[in-house]
């Protein structure tokens, strides 16, 4: 276990949560997740208006607590803050998330002001701060959670993000691609503790083996490079910038007050710091879910297989640009075709186009990628499967979705399975509920999946790249 004071943190034995407490349509209040979560250790609601929150005893103020506070939920107004903070010192508290907002995110002099106030008094008192303006920690496995709806699933990626909206949105995203979270911190305005502070705690945590993070701006450029390139040498960094446009840097600031920087200077800093870059949130998501399931790739040479025509010739395309190399179909295979008296044998190729596969008697698409497994000249496999479907000529079980991955799963090949969805209309519900079968057998058998060719192809590609680099270094 790490010895790092963020530790104390993440395992808070007793958490009382200011201000805002009772729930409230479309707002957020932090009880309810934690009872919903199972947090342990005790809650303490602390309202002047209330006697009981969701059956626990409120109390008028943090004097009135009986027991220590380890950690500081403060749902106040922005006024209220600095009265708070000399509350908890007398209550003996050294870490309060300030959930509250209206700061210097608001681009006003006196919101600054009062910013730095907040921050001038914490430090005199020892009091350590994420946020303002965030959602906090998510911490499954401990139970301490910023809503009731996020996966109870604990899991090895780390988050860190500026936005609590897209924290939120993310988490949700990657675990319907079977990416859970270790831990999440949402951290806002970072006032005291930082993107530089976080990124130092998760590449030394033991529960987190790969680093996902949003940024859209920090406060140390140089601290955080320095951060960047320790904790890429321990573990994958992912990292999704926002207000890459004017547009974009204009929000990011009236968001969290960051200081954004030109796009060119940060993908030259997370390239020259080994971290990879993603473009948007659902390159974010598949890199997560490549670094997440897949092992360490070196080699490129790939095998694509499914999809027919021209669109065979389209993922070929994706795939070189990607940095794949789709290498002409090996010989050896070519002659096992020709020796199961395949018609095609010289006519196959890398990409498999399967329309000209289809309708030959006693051979399939999956036979061939049960070939391409086998073969040492192929680092890796991508193949299409289509959406499942359970009517009509063309009906397959979960069962007959599965049976073609189980020898490549053995430790044969990487594999990387791109799946459409079925239909999600009235009619189509059974092909949807079978797409969301397979889709989970899929993750419970630890092969990722992909939308498109193309978007697992780049997420490959970044992938390898990340570990030939590491090789060198």
């Amino acid at each position: 276990m790490s010895t790092s004071m963020l530790e104390k943190i993440f395992h808070p034995q007793s958490i009382a949560m200011v201000g805002r407490v009772a729930p409230v349509a479309g707002g957020h209040t932090f009880v309810h997740p934690h009872l919903e979560f199972g947090y342990t250790g005790k809650i303490y609601p602390v309202n002047p208006n209330y006697s009981e929150v969701l059956g626990l005893k409120a109390y008028p103020s943090l004097k009135d607590i009986p027991g220590p506070v380890d950690y500081v939920i403060s749902a106040v107004p922005a006024s209220r803050v600095l009265s708070l903070l000399q509350d908890c010192s007398k209550k003996g508290v050294k870490f309060v998330h300030l959930f509250t907002a209206l700061f210097s995110e608001t681009g006003r002099p006196e919101a600054a002001e009062l910013e730095q106030e907040v921050l001038k008094l914490s430090r005199e008192l020892g009091i350590r701060l994420i946020g303002p303006n965030c959602l906090g920690i998510y911490y499954p496995q401990q139970g301490i959670s910023w809503h009731e709806e996020l996966p109870r699933q604990s899991g090895a990626a780390g988050l860190i993000t500026q936005s609590g909206g897209l924290a939120s949105a993310l988490t949700r995203s990657a675990a319907m691609r079977g990416v859970y979270f270790s831990k999440a911190i949402s951290y806002g305005n970072a006032l005291d503790l930082n993107e530089s502070d976080f990124l130092d705690y998760l590449s030394q945590d033991p529960e987190t083996k790969i680093i996902m993070m949003y940024i859209e701006g920090v406060k140390d450029g140089q601290k955080f490079f320095n951060s960047l390139l320790h904790a890429t040498s321990i573990k994958p960094v992912i990292i999704l910038k926002g207000g890459q446009g004017k547009s974009g840097t204009r929000a990011s600031a009236s968001h969290t007050a960051a200081l954004a920087g030109s796009t060119e200077i940060w993908k030259a800093m997370v390239t020259q710091a080994g971290a990879t870059w993603a473009e948007d949130p659902d390159e974010f998501i598949d890199l997560a879910v490549s670094f997440y399931f897949l092992p360490p790739i070196r080699r490129n040479r790939v095998s694509v297989n499914g999809g027919s025509g021209g669109g065979s010739v389209v993922a070929a395309d994706q795939c070189e640009a990607a940095g794949l190399d789709v290498i002409p179909l090996p010989t050896e295979i070519r002659e096992e075709l020709r020796e199961k008296n395949v018609p095609i044998w010289d006519w196959v190729g890398n990409p498999a186009d399967g329309s000209i596969i289809a309708g030959i008697p006693d051979f399939s698409t999956d036979d061939l990628l049960q070939m391409m497994a086998r073969n040492e000249k192929f680092d890796l496999l991508i193949t299409s499967v289509g959406a499942p479907r359970r009517g009509g000529q063309h009906e397959k079980s979960v069962e007959a979705h599965l049976e073609p991955y189980k020898l490549i799963n053995n430790g044969l090949k990487p594999l990387l399975v791109v799946i459409a969805e079925g239909n999600q209309d009235i009619d189509g519900y059974e092909d949807w509920k079978l797409a969301s079968e397979v889709k989970r057998e899929l993750i419970a058998a630890r092969i990722p999946m992909y939308p498109t060719i193309g978007r697992a192809a780049r997420a490959a590609g970044k992938l390898i790249d990340y570990f030939q680099k590491e090789a060198i270094s």
